[in-house]
């Protein structure tokens, strides 16, 4: 059997209004596009949602949007994709990183204030795996530093944090809707979202070239070629529709994973849901000190797995480079990251594949 790590999903309903928006709409900007902002927003319980071409996109925007310029310090946790950073750097943005907590790889609070100096304007928490950070500890420490706290909701969507949704947590939450997430676009794409009016518009603004209020060819602020198109954003549509479904069907899996995994070998298992959080398994995440090993069996079983985040940001090496930063720094981000392997899951998985997947991985212990 050939399981795949994550299986996106494209229905001929999708498809079609796809071809609606090719049809009828404006390409870029379309209705569709402030059809799916509308939507997206009230999945988030926001005011504002701004769509956007990527999560990077996403990232850069709303920290510019919150008046982060050169020179300004951003932290965020090293243990995630690099586009968390290169939303910043190309910028002038400089980047600092916090530690995670072992239990969940998301930023830890208690490590946090010991990473901002006085240059730090904005701290970026990343809801790895579609597990939400601690925000109330999180928020509270910015409260106290004067600093933005920019949700990094890209794996999280429809994640829930005592009562409230992954994007309604801090000043801005950004997402994106790259083919692998727990929804897609049909390719590239972004959101960013927002209670704040001032920066909802600057970023509608930004993503459309500075273009200023009600001109075509007047620009008052610099802005960049960041617009989602009305295709995209037409399958958005149908694939929020689906989201809630499709979360539930992930946490059902993890379940089963949960409990056939259960004191397997040396594997550390993901974070289960608590009181406070409801996660959405963008990523099934196991821990063992023999991830290569395993990385091999499974690949000779036909199971798809994935080394979520094999080098964290900081060893990168255009990091190292630029900012001069060294192993060590950063401890339990550089031991997590070398014993993390993901899974399959996704929404469709089947009883059968996960049964076929969890025998794969105990005929590996023995």
């Amino acid at each position: 059997m050939k399981v795949p790590i994550a299986q996106p999903v494209m229905t001929e309903k999708m498809i079609e209004a796809a071809a609606n928006a090719l049809r009828n709409e404006r390409l870029t900007l379309g209705e569709s596009v402030f059809k799916f902002e509308e939507a997206f927003a009230r999945m988030c319980g926001t005011k504002h949602a701004i769509a956007v071409s990527s999560g990077t996109a996403a990232l850069q925007l709303s920290l510019q949007a919150h008046g982060v310029k050169a020179g300004d310090r951003i932290v965020a946790p090293a243990m995630s994709f690099v586009a968390t950073t290169n939303a910043f750097v190309p910028f002038g943005g400089v980047p600092g990183f916090a530690e995670v907590s072992e239990k969940d790889y998301t930023l830890d609070p208690a490590k946090l204030k010991a990473a901002l100096d006085n240059k730090t304007k904005a701290v970026i928490p990343v809801h790895l795996y579609g597990h939400v950070a601690m925000m109330d500890e999180i928020n509270d420490v910015a409260r106290k530093n004067n600093l933005v706290v920019i949700e990094d909701a890209c794996q999280a969507h429809g994640a829930v944090y005592k009562g409230k949704k992954a994007g309604n947590l801090g000043n801005a939450g950004c997402f994106s809707f790259y083919p692998t997430k727990n929804m897609h676009v049909g390719g590239d794409g972004g959101m960013i979202t927002t209670n704040d009016d001032k920066v909802a518009d600057a970023c509608s603004r930004m993503r459309h070239c500075g273009r200023k209020k009600g001109s075509n060819y007047e620009h008052d602020i610099i802005g960049y070629t960041y617009r989602l198109n009305s295709a995209n954003a037409a399958i958005g549509i149908e694939q929020l529709k689906m989201l809630p479904e499709w979360n539930d069907k992930r946490r059902a899996a993890a379940r089963i994973y949960d409990e056939m995994l259960k004191g397997v070998g040396d594997l550390v298992l993901p974070p289960t849901p608590t009181s406070d959080v409801t996660p959405v398994y963008h990523l099934y995440t196991l821990r063992t000190k023999k991830r290569y090993e395993l990385k091999a069996h499974l690949d000779s079983k036909g199971v798809g797995v994935g080394l979520n985040y094999e080098i964290p940001i900081h060893l990168q090496p255009v990091y190292k480079e630029m900012f001069g930063f060294k192993e060590g720094l950063l401890p339990v981000t550089e031991k997590c990251c070398r014993e993390v392997i993901a899974i399959p899951m996704f929404a469709d998985i089947s009883s059968e594949q996960i049964k076929y997947v969890v025998d794969c991985v105990k005929e590996f212990y023995g």
